[in-house]
């Protein structure tokens, strides 16, 4: 076969024929329409040979706790963890037969290490379900196959991102080797090694087969009372509003009956969106063509590991004496009309789009180049905007729950994800932190447009094989979301960073504006690739495990703000107003501290799930009751607070909010004025100098006291003003309406300019505010964190006789101790740390940092991460201060000193105005 200058002689059959050389001259056709033949290489599906039953395999019951539409990976999964936890009156429902939608063609890849702690865990799980606990269970052998995995480096950042890895990987147990190109020839002989940096390889990975897993997943479940039932398509999702006005599941519609029930588990893959549609619910993922190859056979390829060469963009599964052969192109096929009667079938391939993956595949396995090919596997797949899976209760209807959107990664995290999915619908939350997952971590306005969804699953999908590096952002469908400070910003040289649809300062780059396009996709299906694209330039220069090439500016940002005044604008955050009959009863349950404090008090706080974890932490300022003063204040003739929330997870604490309203009968209203308003943040110790020219209000210590706040003129326009801070410094928060936001900024300017006030941006928020100690929600605390273990204990109303969600959980923890907290960590090494190194105490690992940035003031590196004993006992301060710790970063040990408090200004006298 002729392609880029070189021959490579491959058999194209859908048959088992000798070897044959083949030049393709013409471009082979492409069909959205399947084909009929089975291409996939395992030994069995579930398909019936003999055409399918006319009617569903059983009776449909009446009712149901749960029904679970969708017979592929993650709804086997899910309806046998629920079994599992004890429901058994759920119903699995299949439109065909099982795995007949995307499962069964599926490569069944398992890699156990990825850069999220998270994500080894739910790796992890699965792995033992599919490698042990089944076969235990049933007796029933799933098809697991253990003969490891090879990831392949052609360059230094490569090999950087797998030594991040491997380290992570000492943390949970993981076996995982570093190994050189002569190591890497003396484990896999056929595979070429003059081009390789290094390769990791990890002996405990492996391959899954989807009939084999899912017909024994469906076995245990029926074992335990579940019922399983094919051949039967929904129609419909009947939905009732109850009598507060909320949407909640009533039943699901088949084509042979109606099945009462007040929760759906929407497990549906590429007809999730569909599916949805019958519920009102949004589902963002898209359809597209995913495709690999399996070759002859190929003489001592038997028991080689599997192979992912990621900057060729390729994939080598073994497949007895053959490989299969995969990747992610930068031009996917989308698959725009779903069809409804699409199973057990496949799409042709279209060899323009696939022949990149073979270059690629051959360079690293040259025996390919003389070996045959023996079928072709081209199949629909769901991608989403993060290419991260859909989970979670839809924030339109309560029990309508999603397990969907798995982009090409539903076998090998399915047995994690039906657990936690299982613990969300019988607990009301998921067990470990998967907010990453959760439908409720896209913006409302994001979900159902269009021009997002394709843009944003398409770079995904094309990046799915690129370095994950810590500063990357995306350049699909930006702009999104713009505050009113944006041109005059980006004028100045700002470089912006995407979070929940909003463009928000990164940093400002001394040379000029760098504005963001349009997307390009990559130069793809004919769109003219972006030239002299500055910004992705910048971006491209952050690409590194080192630090970025502008370390410097962003110290400038960081130090500038410490010995003199910057201005920062935040106005992404998420502004609520909660009022209503029962809004100081809703106030006290849902915060963690006592914010009933008199009108004019801001306070810090968190809110909580059932289980004592975080779900979010904000300020909430209350206000005097009165007539309406918007965006500033609401109506009230009752109580009513101000809650300001980071922007990046404004959706996730309104729909949280909403819940607690909705499952305690709290009579209250919830008003976003996100949009209405700028937010701008003067910090430093001459921020008091600064505003005190623009604002008509006495900024003492005694006139005006840290965690307060007041409406007050700025410039001649009204505002309300916050002493406050995220960076560890006296300063104020201005919240602007949106038409005032410009001229008060520039007022703020042109009064600071004495004082050299400057422009920062969060990459310095993120620098200031871990020197300080301050907590990232979903980094150094997250859902599966506990206020007492993340040093928050402060914010919990304890000593009061107030009840709050959560509060039985956290004195429970309180009267057995911590078995695990967070701890704050310098290095004396100028090396930057990112997150995800492990932590050793007394040489054995103890956990891994949450969260890493450079402190320009202290001038070292500092980290947070949970210290957990080894032994499983009590994490006191002597336990800490007892030991010898040490961070791992990228295989090389780091000596480290632990605080227990912050290492700047711990007396928190900055914050108060006192200055030595």
């Amino acid at each position: 076969m002729a392609f880029l200058g070189r021959t490579f002689r491959w058999v194209l059959s859908a048959v088992r024929s000798p070897v044959a050389p083949l030049c393709r001259t013409t471009a082979r056709s492409y069909s959205s329409e399947p084909t009929k033949e089975k291409s996939v290489p395992y030994e069995k599906t579930l398909q019936q040979e003999d055409g399918a039953s006319s009617g569903p395999t059983k009776p449909l019951p009446r009712s149901a706790d749960v029904v679970v539409i969708g017979g592929g990976s993650l709804g086997c999964q899910t309806i046998y963890h629920l079994a599992k936890m004890g429901v058994t009156n759920i119903v699995l429902l299949e439109r065909d037969r099982l795995t007949s939608g995307t499962t069964w063609h599926t490569a069944g890849l398992l890699w156990q290490l990825r850069p999220s702690d998270i994500e080894v865990e739910l790796l992890a799980h699965t792995r033992n379900i599919i490698s042990k606990d089944l076969e235990e269970e049933t007796g029933l052998h799933t098809g697991w196959i253990q003969n490891g995995g090879l990831f392949i480096a052609s360059n230094k950042q490569r090999l950087d991102e797998y030594k991040r890895l491997m380290s992570l990987g000492k943390v949970y147990g993981i076996e995982s080797h570093v190994l050189s190109p002569a190591e890497t020839k003396d484990l896999y002989p056929l595979m070429n090694v003059d081009d390789l940096y290094g390769t990791l390889y990890v002996p405990k990975d492996g391959t899954m087969d989807p009939a084999g897993t899912c017909t024994t997943l469906t076995r245990a479940a029926s074992a335990r009372g579940a019922t399983v039932i094919e051949n039967c398509p929904v129609t419909g999702i009947q939905v009732r509003t109850d009598d507060f006005g909320i949407k909640r599941v009533k039943a699901v519609e088949t084509l042979h009956g109606t099945i009462n029930t007040s929760c759906v588990v929407n497990c549906a893959g590429v007809w999730a969106d569909k599916l949805g549609k019958m519920a009102g619910v949004k589902v963002p993922l898209i359809a597209m063509h995913h495709a690999y190859v399996v070759t002859e056979r190929i003489e001592g390829i038997q028991n080689m590991p599997n192979v992912r060469d990621h900057d060729a963009s390729v994939y080598l599964r073994l497949q007895g004496d053959a490989l299969s052969v995969g990747g992610y192109e930068h031009n996917p096929i989308f698959w725009d009309e779903v069809s409804d009667k699409f199973a057990f079938s496949l799409f042709d391939l279209d060899w323009d789009i696939f022949m990149q993956h073979i270059e690629g595949a051959v360079n690293r396995v040259p025996v390919l180049e003389q070996t045959g090919i023996k079928s072709t596997v081209c199949g629909p797949e769901s991608f989403t905007a993060d290419h991260k899976p859909l989970m979670g209760e839809a924030p339109e209807v309560r029990g309508f729950f999603l397990g969907c959107g798995f982009n090409s990664a539903g076998m090998m995290l399915g047995g994690g994800c039906g657990r936690e999915l299982a613990h969300w619908i019988i607990h009301g939350r998921p067990e470990r932190d998967m907010y990453g997952y959760d439908i409720r971590r896209f913006h409302n306005s994001l979900t159902d447009n269009q021009r997002w969804i394709r843009e944003r699953s398409h770079e995904s999908y094309a990046k799915n094989y690129s370095v994950v590096f810590p500063f990357d952002e995306p350049l699909a469908s930006r702009n999104m979301r713009k505050d009113p400070f944006h041109q005059v910003l980006t004028e100045q040289g700002c470089v912006f960073q995407e979070r929940h649809g909003w463009e928000r300062p990164g940093w400002f780059n001394k040379e000029g504006p760098a504005p963001v396009k349009d997307y390009d996709y990559y130069g793809a299906y004919d769109h003219r690739k972006n030239e002299n694209y500055k910004y992705n330039k910048l971006l491209g220069k952050e690409y590194t495990f080192d630090f970025p090439p502008h370390h410097d500016v962003i110290k400038s940002e960081c130090l500038s703000c410490r010995h003199g005044v910057a201005v920062f604008d935040m106005s992404y955050f998420g502004k609520f107003y909660l009022t209503g009959p029962d809004a100081k009863k809703a106030a006290d349950w849902l915060f963690t501290a006592d914010v009933n404090k008199k009108p004019g008090s801001t306070v810090y706080t968190c809110m909580l799930n059932k289980r004592g974890g975080v779900e979010a932490d904000l300020t909430v300022s209350r206000l005097e009751p009165g007539a309406a003063n918007l965006p500033l204040a609401p109506h009230s003739d009752g109580d009513v607070y101000y809650l300001a929330i980071g922007g990046g997870v404004a959706e996730h604490n309104w729909n949280h909010i909403k819940t607690v309203f909705q499952d305690q009968g709290f009579r209250c209203q919830l008003a976003d004025h996100s949009e209405d308003m700028g937010m701008i943040s003067i910090q430093g110790p001459k921020s008091r100098d600064v505003l005190q020219e623009i604002l008509d209000t006495d900024l003492s210590n005694e006139a005006f006291p840290f965690s307060s706040h007041k409406v007050v003129n700025a410039a001649g326009h009204q505002v309300r003003a916050m002493r406050l801070s995220f960076v560890g410094e006296l300063g104020w928060e201005l919240h602007i309406p949106k038409d005032s936001c410009l001229p008060v900024y520039h007022a703020v300017m042109a009064a600071g300019a004495k004082h050299g006030i400057i422009n920062s941006g969060y990459r310095a928020i993120d620098s200031l505010s871990i020197e300080k100690g301050y907590r990232h929600w979903h980094a150094d605390l997250r859902p599966d964190d506990t206020p007492l273990e993340a040093g928050l204990a402060f914010t919990c109303k304890l000593k009061s006789s107030i009840g709050f969600q959560g509060r039985d959980r956290l004195e429970k923890q309180k009267e057995e101790g911590l078995k695990r907290r967070i701890v704050c960590f310098t290095v004396d090494d100028k090396v930057p740390m990112f997150g995800l190194e492990a932590i050793f105490r007394n040489g054995v690992p103890v956990g891994h940092l949450r969260r890493s940035e450079y402190g320009f003031y202290i001038n070292k590196t500092i980290g947070y991460g949970y210290v957990r004993n080894p032994d499983g006992g009590v994490v006191s301060p002597d336990f800490i201060k007892s030991g010898d710790f040490t961070l791992e970063r990228m295989g090389v040990t780091y000596k480290a000193k632990v605080h227990l408090k912050s290492p700047f200004d711990p007396e928190n006298k900055r914050v108060k105005g006192v200055y030595a």
